[in-house]
């Protein structure tokens, strides 16, 4: 039951990791729904996390090497634009981390997340002007920092980590497609890190008899978002942000009837 358990959230959290509905939001309420909530449960969340962030590594592992290395040249997507885009949320988890763990990992707290992102990612569609960042080597230092402190937002659980981000870009003036790509890359020493200091505090809750569990959970969601980060780099162009709203309306009700 508990492999059955790890294989369900490893779905959930690589299909929606990097597309703009919350994955914490869907995980926190699918561990309500199958009753998989302690202290190990979280833990299980955390390590299936730093899988899918794999699949980022995996997928852009030519940009990632290319930043770290000495011979980066003038121009392009820099170190400098990830630590910009990092530097906000940082900043704010660093500050807000315990109130957000103790006040908004609920269902209740989701729905609010789920509703006011959609609504955010709709204004940034409609709001949207003419597009002049279409290459991730055209994105500058300003809208990197910027997009950073709209990802601010994705510190309350279910407003969305990806759908911040992108709808951010998108008010800058970037393409949905680059907004994504910066997206998906800004993620991963973001995730890193927050990922890193829960699993220092939380680490206790580990056992060996728990190692298979975590193994699959980490390497289903690892091989889901492999297919969901293609697959959403594909389409977002041509579907763009309010389908991904609309969806989150949707569950948001649901839920909500649910709830109460």
């Amino acid at each position: 039951m508990e492999l059955l358990i790890a294989i369900i959230l490893g779905v959930v959290e690589g299909l929606t990791e990097f597309l703009p509905v919350s994955s914490t939001g869907h995980l926190i309420l699918t561990g309500f729904w199958l009753d998989f909530v302690d202290e190990r449960a979280k833990t299980f969340e955390i390590v299936i996390q730093l899988g899918a962030i794999l699949a980022v590594v995996v997928m852009y592992r030519k940009r990632f090497i290319d930043l770290f290395s000495l011979k980066q040249t003038e121009g392009g997507l820099s170190l400098m634009h990830i630590i910009l885009g990092m530097i906000p949320a940082i900043v704010a988890g660093f500050f807000l981390h315990n109130v957000i763990k103790t006040y908004l990992f609920s269902p209740y707290t989701v729905v609010f997340g789920l509703v006011l992102g959609g609504i955010f990612m709709i204004l940034a569609d409609v709001k949207r002007t003419a597009s002049v960042t279409s290459n991730l080597d055209d994105l500058t230092l300003k809208q990197a920092f910027s997009i950073g402190v709209f990802q601010c937002l994705a510190l309350w659980p279910g407003f969305s980590r990806s759908g911040a981000t992108i709808s951010g870009g998108v008010l800058l003036g970037t393409t949905h497609k680059t907004a994504a790509e910066f997206s998906f890359i800004l993620a991963v020493p973001i995730m890193v890190a927050a990922s890193g200091f829960d699993l220092l505090k939380s680490y206790k809750y580990l056992a060996i008899a728990d190692i298979p569990i975590f193994a699959v959970g980490f390497i289903v969601a690892f091989l889901v978002a492999l297919i969901a980060i293609v697959t959403f780099i594909r389409f977002i162009e041509r579907v763009r942000l309010i389908p991904f709203a609309i969806y989150r309306f949707i569950l948001a009700f649901f839920v909500w009837m649910i709830l109460f």
